[in-house]
């Protein structure tokens, strides 16, 4: 009988601002977010990827986005995310992702990103 091992090395993610959660944080896995960047890049038009593609491929060690940034940003994740191509777990991501985008965006702030090995 094999068994699935409950502990796992840790695996860096990105921690986004402007969560719907109490700490007003989200944490994605970066393999995510590459797996992301993949649907984006095959299912968003070709002129108007290339932020989205951008951040999610290269996220940094962090960062900031402006806020008219943010709202543009939302808008590409968001028609990723209801996408017909994009699997469900993929899509998911993108609409927090979105959401979080949207909320910066409204409320004026940056939206921020940093990346932590948990």
């Amino acid at each position: 009988m094999t068994r699935k091992h409950q502990i796992h090395a840790p695996e860096p993610h990105v921690v986004v601002s402007h969560d719907a959660d109490f700490f007003g944080e989200d944490r994605h896995p970066l393999k995510a977010l590459a797996s992301l960047a993949g649907y984006a890049e095959g299912c968003l038009p070709h002129d108007e990827r290339g932020p989205v593609v951008l951040l999610l491929t290269n996220p940094g060690e962090g960062g900031t986005v402006t806020p008219s940034q943010a709202a543009e940003i939302a808008v590409l994740l968001l028609r990723l995310a209801r996408h017909r191509f994009v699997q469900t777990k993929a899509s998911a991501i993108a609409r927090a992702l979105a959401d979080a985008a949207t909320r910066a965006a409204e409320a004026g702030e940056p939206w921020e990103w940093r990346i932590e090995a948990t």
